[in-house]
């Protein structure tokens, strides 16, 4: 079960993220590191800080998507690339998608993607007329301000 070998700047990159996961463990977290890259340079930088935060949300690839988000001034970020040493379990390739990440190159594959071993109840719709009226609202006013 080997994956191709990366070379160059994308081995840099890589090290770069398995460097951030090193930090991680030896702060008693899952060893999970992310870099994102645009034009060659690392922008930003994520390891898992999940028990450190007391946040769920506090995956590698979160944490350093916030922070290219925050050095670039821009909620999107075309052109970039996330090297993770994991596979993006749902939730972060959620934020990857939302993010617009162009590439994302991953270490290891995740076995459980996709199956969490813990199950929500879930319970809804509820209100759908009134949620899907305020969003309705909010994206008509907008496609208006941007309209040429």
């Amino acid at each position: 079960m080997s994956g191709r070998p990366l070379t160059g700047a994308a081995a840099r990159h890589m090290a770069a993220a398995v460097a951030q996961a090193r930090l991680a463990a030896r702060r008693g977290e899952v060893p999970v590191g992310a870099v994102i890259v645009r034009d060659g340079m690392i922008v930003a930088r994520g390891r898992n800080e999940i028990i450190a935060r007391r946040d769920p949300t506090a995956h590698a690839e979160v944490l350093a998507i916030r922070a290219a988000a925050a050095r670039l001034r821009n909620e999107r970020l075309p052109g970039c690339t996330l090297y993770t040493t994991l596979e993006p379990c749902p939730m972060c390739a959620g934020a990857i998608i939302h993010a617009r990440l162009d590439t994302v190159v991953f270490g290891a594959r995740d076995p459980k993607r996709g199956r969490p071993n813990h199950h929500t109840h879930r319970i809804g719709p509820v209100d759908p007329g009134r949620s899907g009226r305020l969003l309705r609202s909010f994206f008509r006013k907008r496609r208006r301000t941007r309209a040429p």
